[in-house]
């Protein structure tokens, strides 16, 4: 039977963590305290439930809730060590924990534990943010919300900011929550219901306050030829820098991007005072631990050609990377953990918008999101006041935390294919859809292209959310759509890694009947499709300086002559000598180009479900429902076909396992002599 604080708290904790205004993706966290029967004693034990450490609250669920005996919790102040050894304290929890437990303890476990109210929310709204970092929070503070709300002085998340919580809670019976300098907010209640109030109350106070007492140009004024570039451009311009951008995210280790050009980034860059405050960088915990402690700055009008960008943009990644490695020399003491990298994770374009990165794409989107409340924090502080967030050192500690690292070692292996971008023309079924399905599963973003807009993003859709796949329409015949195509791969994902030339039709006909437009389409699509193709996306992947992998799936029928099939066979030689050709070419680039040979994949074959199969059929002399059959007896094991197959030959290509692989052709037929490769 369900216990009704946990009920309550996972309601309340889902109303809050769904509107962006109360907190951001993942931050914060809720608790609730009550009884349940211990099992060994039989008696009633009281507990307390709070959010797990890296749980989110708007799709909370009980199983993301740790579960602490409250006396044991307690207790921990009277072995308390004192702050210079207050991260022992975590490990501490686990001693405290009933029966499994449940998710891990976050380090704002003492805070509700110790706070003596029977519901506890600790949230990051931008509104309460922006008091925290205000230079005169304090003042603010009273200014505002008068004795119900109190000012913590900025201390780092802990066993000793519980304690002092806990202190200010019992010294302020009238209170209700309090200010966390440089941090967010923390309100307490009575009930589930009062307590939510609370946290509400606080958060819309200071939203209103700043509405009608902060100045009409927090940011300062427009600065002349940094305003937001019409959509169109904005977007041709944010597609043509994202290679660039991509590769200077990935110097130290590859990335998953996102894009955005919001009207809440524009407007920032394009004010007066965007660099100064962008070089204060962000405050709240949460935000510059998806941040790094401050973005990298275009400092070029929105005119700016994508040249002098791209030059201007290389000399700041030098400037930014030393201006980071000093920061972590001058903070780091020797138990510090080594420099995770010094490449921003967020790039501010002025007239375009902004990149955030991640080693997913949900991780970079979110970043995105965390820079768009840091940018809504600034500009709540310093409509009332000063924009102060905390000490350098302070966000060092943080970001270098032991802790931070002990979570961050506790993720899960990344899957083969992670931070990996994948472009397959012709997805929307059959082996193309295979292939997607397949690379997304080893933890690529795929993006389907496909002429069907409908089946692409049908096929999308089934293998997950626009964090994972992306489902768009594309004639590979029409360059200005492959150049859309890839433009939007880039927008949506940061850039391109994998190129898959699989869009193909067949006309299976006689020499003598076969046409000229016969002829012409099937090269069209094939031949020169392809070749269009691998030239957008080889100018993505070679400004991106990641190397990549081009795959065609060519035939059996490159290599083996048979009857009927003078276009469709000539086309696939075309092809396979692509292979060939762009392997030498773009070897000096780290880009392998390798080729798959099937033969005989019947089932789910939009070519075979086109006509072909029935056409095949008739010249071998099988009923068309056999094709599979009669092709796999023919071949030495004795084996259909599947497109499960040639994704399967994709993906190893695409590994590590095959990085020195390149030009190669792999038949996957299972067993042609007679196109066997000589």
């Amino acid at each position: 039977m369900a216990n009704v604080a946990v009920e309550q708290l996972i309601s309340r904790s889902n109303r809050l963590g769904a509107d962006p205004k109360n907190t951001n993706y993942a931050g914060g966290n809720t608790s609730a305290k009550g009884t349940e029967t211990d099992p060994v004693t039989n008696e009633p034990v009281e507990l307390v439930w709070v959010k797990g450490s890296g749980g989110d609250l708007g799709t909370l669920t009980p199983a993301g809730l740790a579960a602490l005996r409250l006396d044991r919790m307690r207790s921990l102040v009277d072995v308390y060590p004192g702050i210079d050894r207050e991260d022992e304290m975590v490990a501490a929890f686990d001693y405290c924990l009933h029966g499994k437990g449940g998710a891990a303890p976050s380090i704002d476990t003492a805070m509700h534990g110790l706070v003596d109210a029977p519901h506890v929310d600790h949230l990051h709204p931008d509104s309460g943010i922006a008091i925290a970092t205000a230079a005169d929070g304090e003042a603010l503070t009273t200014q505002i919300f008068g004795d119900q709300v109190v000012w913590v002085p900025w201390r780092r998340p802990g066993f000793q900011l519980g304690l002092d919580i806990a202190a200010i809670k019992a010294a302020n019976s009238q209170a209700i929550g309090c200010i966390l300098g440089g941090h967010g907010i923390t309100a307490w209640g009575d009930t589930s219901d009062e307590c939510e109030a609370n946290s509400l109350w606080i958060i819309n106070t200071a939203a209103d306050y700043i509405a009608a007492n902060g100045k009409a140009e927090p940011f300062g004024p427009v600065r002349a030829g940094f305003e937001a570039l019409p959509r169109d451009e904005r977007l041709a311009k944010a597609a043509a820098l994202a290679p660039t951008l991509r590769a200077i995210a990935s110097h130290d280790k590859a990335m998953v991007g996102h894009f955005t050009d919001a009207d809440v980034v524009l407007d920032f860059l394009a004010s007066e005072n965007a660099p100064q405050l962008a070089e204060l960088g962000t405050s709240c915990p949460d935000h510059f631990l998806r941040t790094k402690v401050k973005p990298m700055l275009l400092d070029l009008p929105a005119s700016a050609s994508v040249e002098d960008s791209i030059a201007r943009l290389s000399e700041l990644h030098t400037a930014y990377r030393e201006d980071y490695a000093g920061y972590y020399e001058r903070n780091a003491t020797p138990d510090s953990p080594a420099i995770r990298g010094a490449d921003p994770l967020i790039i501010l374009i002025p007239g375009v918008g902004m990149f955030s990165y991640g080693a997913n794409k949900q991780t970079a989107r979110v970043a995105g999101e965390f820079y768009v409340n840091a940018i809504n924090v600034m500009r709540g502080a310093e409509a009332l006041s000063t924009y102060a967030p905390i000490d350098e050192s302070e966000k060092f500690r943080i970001e270098y935390w032991a802790l931070e690292e002990a979570k961050l070692q506790r993720m899960p292996k990344p899957k083969p294919l992670a931070t990996r971008i994948a472009l397959v023309t012709g997805a929307a079924s059959g082996i193309g859809k295979a292939i997607a399905e397949r690379l997304a599963a080893e933890g690529a973003c795929v993006v389907i292209a496909d002429l069907d807009l409908a089946k692409a993003q049908a096929a999308a859709e089934g293998i997950g959310n626009a964090d994972v796949a992306l489902g768009l329409a594309c004639d590979v015949t029409k360059a200005d759509q492959i150049q859309a195509a890839v433009d939007a791969t880039v927008l949506a994902f940061g850039g391109l890694d994998i190129v898959v030339n699989n869009a193909g039709l067949s006309l299976s006909k006689p020499l003598l009947e076969t046409t000229e437009g016969d002829w012409d389409l099937q090269h069209n699509v094939m031949a020169k499709g392809s070749f269009l193709v691998s030239k957008a996306a080889a100018k993505v992947l070679i400004e991106q300086k990641l190397g990549g992998d081009i795959i065609y799936i060519s035939s059996k029928n490159s290599i083996f002559a048979g009857p009927n099939n003078i276009a469709y066979s000539a086309t696939k030689a075309d092809q396979a000598h692509q292979v060939r050709l762009l392997a030498a070419e773009l070897g000096g680039h780290g880009i392998k180009v390798n080729g798959i040979n099937p033969d005989g994949v019947v089932r789910g074959s939009g070519i075979f479900a086109g006509g072909w199969g029935a056409s095949r059929a008739a010249v071998y002399g099988v009923a068309e429902d056999d094709l599979g059959k009669y092709y796999a007896q023919r071949t030495l094991l004795k084996r259909e076909v599947l497109p499960e197959n040639i994704a399967n030959a994709a993906f190893v290509l695409c590994t590590s396992d095959m990085s020195h692989t390149t030009g190669l052709h792999i038949p996957v037929d299972a067993g042609v002599a007679a196109a066997f490769l000589r």
